[in-house]
């Protein structure tokens, strides 16, 4: 790809509303539960926020936060470039335990959805995992 084509490519990016999280939006909501979306006062602006039950969830792309599970193909490292991209994924991991470190220091429980999670074939335990973890409040 040439420069301008590649920027016009990741321009295509999005950081918010992608279908991954409007996946985990409707299943909650489905679920009966209500939430709040990017609450900027709140340590790395999780995607979504049940203050009833003081809960954080992110929605993580598998490439982005480099999803740990061997088995997810999406994780991977580009071939080219690997001076570039180890780095910054690197950078989002570790700042990604930082928010959530954050996050937990100020007694908020904190959730991770994958992107992978949130295919047609693994709905179903998407929304077990959902359940599961709501279950005790």
């Amino acid at each position: 790809m040439t420069d301008p084509a590649r920027s016009r490519q990741m321009s295509l990016v999005r950081s918010k509303d992608t279908k991954p999280e409007l996946v985990v939006r409707r299943l909650l909501h489905g679920l009966g539960f209500r939430f709040r979306l990017h609450r900027r006062d709140l340590p790395g602006c999780p995607d979504i926020v049940l203050p009833r039950y003081k809960t954080a969830i992110f929605v993580h792309g598998c490439f982005w936060h480099q999803h740990g599970d061997p088995t997810c193909w999406r994780s991977r490292i580009p071939k080219t470039r690997q001076d570039f991209w180890i780095p910054k994924l690197e950078r989002n991991v570790a700042r990604d335990r930082e928010v959530m470190d954050e996050l937990r220091a100020l007694g908020w429980t904190v959730v991770v959805m994958w992107e992978c999670e949130t295919t047609p074939s693994k709905r179903a335990s998407l929304e077990a995992k959902l359940r599961s973890q709501f279950a005790c409040l």
